[in-house]
Formats: structure tokens, sequence, C-alpha cells
């Protein structure tokens, strides 16, 4: 009988934003955002092996003593070679195949977490990368990349410019020449991508995701990312209060290097 592979999610996470210090540990609801957000990555079917991947700097020993009472595997490595870190926590955990989530994902819905990972296992031959992100069509915030560990270990040993260290995985899915790149969009059929923002970036970022989960997680902690399009829907109140961040990303501070990414993937203002 054959074994089915260990899947490990990476979530990383550190205090040193430069741009929101300390963001994945404002309190929400009594709560560290860090905390809410283990708290919905693990009700993903797929999430026993769950590993958040800190730093080895001393300002993130606190996130360290959050995953121990969280009960939370946790590995700290280099502060901002990302590739390395996501390799060697997956290498330590034995990884078959690795998914990739930020810590500035703390609305993230688990079932779209399972419908990446699903459709990665159900095409596993075929492709070398899948994700919801090339081209992106849900509301930013629910960025789920999967691959297998293999293909991480080409990254981690081929990658030599700055941003595919920071970033993990540009080196595989700017490269499709070379990698099969597969994408799960959204069912919709519409692409909020560039216009509903729940990531985790700026002050403006934590207005919105405290406001949110103080309107839908007393009520019901399971809530979906359907409660949250509805209630941005019905609240535009809510909605603008990081409105003017849409669409901005990492990729505008690389548009001249990176392949397969234009101006119609991110907004380029300053911030």
């Amino acid at each position: 009988m054959i074994s089915p592979p260990n899947i490990v999610i990476v979530i990383q996470a550190r205090t040193g934003s430069t741009r929101f210090p300390n963001k994945i540990l404002q309190p929400i609801l009594g709560s560290p955002v860090l905390s809410l957000m283990i708290e919905r990555v693990q009700r993903s079917k797929f999430s026993d092996g769950l590993v958040i991947a800190t730093t080895n700097e001393s300002t993130d020993d606190v996130i360290v003593k959050l995953c121990e009472k969280e009960n939370v595997c946790c590995y700290r490595g280099h502060s901002t070679d990302l590739l390395g870190r996501h390799y060697q926590a997956s290498f330590k955990r034995n990884a078959d195949i690795v998914v990739k989530i930020p810590s500035d994902c703390p609305l993230i819905d688990p079932d779209i977490i399972d419908k990446v990972i699903d459709y990665y296992l159900e095409n596993r031959s075929a492709y070398d990368y899948v994700s919801n992100l090339h081209p992106a069509t849900y509301p930013d915030g629910n960025d789920v990349e999967v691959f297998p560990f293999n293909i991480l270990q080409t990254a981690w040993k081929e990658a030599s410019k700055n941003f595919e260290r920071e970033h993990t995985t540009p080196f595989v899915w700017d490269n499709p020449e070379r990698f099969r790149i597969g994408n799960v969009t959204w069912e919709t059929g519409l692409d909020y991508s560039m216009t509903h923002r729940l990531v985790l970036d700026f002050p403006a970022d934590y207005e919105l995701i405290k406001a949110v989960y103080e309107e839908l997680y007393p009520d019901n902690p399971q809530f979906a990312l359907n409660d949250i399009i509805a209630l941005l829907d019905r609240r535009q109140d809510i909605k603008a209060l990081n409105s003017k961040y849409a669409g901005v990303n990492w990729y505008r501070l690389h548009i001249n290097e990176l392949k397969t990414i234009n101006s119609d993937s991110t907004n380029l203002i300053s911030g």
C-alpha cells in the first residue's frame, strides 16, 4: 500500500516588518492576529503538518512562545532568505509536498487552501507548481502555493537574485519555460484580486481585518470568504478602510525584473 504524501504547510512569520512592525501580533478580540490565522489554517483538512517558519532574531522569540502556546511546530532560520527558511523547515519535517502561505493572510479561507491543494494532488503528474496567484482572481489575502519538495530544493540551490530568495517562489513561477505551472481560479468567475484587499501589510489593513473579525467572528468563528464579501458589500465604510491600497503588492518593486508580471498585476503606488 502506497503511503499518502507528507504535506507540510509553512507559514512564514516575523515581527520585523519595515512598514508595520509587529503586525502579526496586533490584538483582535483579545488574540494576536497570528493566533487567529493559525486557527483558520488549522481548519484545513491538510493542516497536520503545519509549521511556522520564523527567524533567528531575538525579537522573534515571541513567535516561538506563541507557537508553544498554540501547540504548533516552529522552525527558526534566516531573516531575509525566506527561500532558505522554507527549504530548511520543509526538510526537517520530511515534506513530500510544501504549501506556502504568508502570515499576512489572517482572513484566509481554509476551503480555498484545500481547493488548491486538492487541485495539485489531482494533477500531481502534470505540474511542478500550483497556486491561485498566476493569475490571481481571489481577493488578495487568500494566497496558496503548492509544490513538491524537489522543486523547492531546486529553487533553493539555484535561485540567486535577492527577490527570488526573499519571496521564496518566483524562481519557479517566473520561469514557465522550465517549470510546469498550474493555477486555480475563483469558481465564481469573478476577479477581485485588484479590488478587494484582505491582506495585512499596512495599518489600514489591520483596521479592516479587525473590523471584519469583530463583525463576523462572535456569531460564527468559522466565517468564510463569502461572508466577508457580503459584509464588505453591506458595509462600504469597512471596505473603504484600506481601499487606497487595493492591488498593492510586492510585484511593483520588481516590475522590470519579473518576466511574467506586468503593470496590470499590481498597483504601482509607493507605500
